[in-house]
């Protein structure tokens, strides 16, 4: 894994307003065309269409969606090994923290001699079950709040 691949792209205000004016067309064109494989035309070269993935093109709607927010991105392949600097810079905590939760066994990891190393994919794993369980627990507040009149 190289530093690069983590490294985001920071967007300014012309890139900010690039996505805001690209993503509509882009997930409407997905959300109207089936097809496995899509064909771009370039404008300042209109002869040979370039041929992407269809999933090319569903990240790169994420991609500007987090770009539209002013949000910078990075790519990180799923089979990349992080070290716990890095993985721990993904999730926004300090490399002790992440340590505890490689410790107590909720993100996989090996080691290699002695440092260890996080696969994107158990990491991003993680993420999701974390998000799911902080959207299931704001759902029971928010049911309790309402069967006790708060809300």
């Amino acid at each position: 894994m190289t530093a690069l691949a983590l490294t985001p792209v920071q967007p300014d205000e012309a890139d900010i307003a690039a996505a805001v004016e690209a993503l509509p067309h882009v997930k409407d064109y997905l959300a109207t065309h089936a097809e496995s494989a899509i064909r771009l035309v370039v404008a300042d070269d209109p002869g040979e269409p370039l041929v992407v993935p269809r999933g090319a093109v569903e990240l790169l709607a994420r991609v500007l969606a987090h770009m539209a927010a002013g949000q910078g991105v990075s790519v990180v392949p799923d089979h990349a090994e992080l070290t716990t600097q890095q993985a721990a810079e993904l999730l926004n905590v300090s490399r002790p923290f992440l340590i505890g939760l490689l410790d107590h066994g909720d993100i996989e990891y090996r080691r290699v001699g002695k440092h260890r190393r996080i696969k994107a994919q158990s990491l991003m794993a993680y993420m999701a079950r974390d998000d799911q369980e902080r959207r299931e627990v704001a759902d029971e507040l928010t049911r309790l709040n309402q069967e006790m009149g708060l809300l």
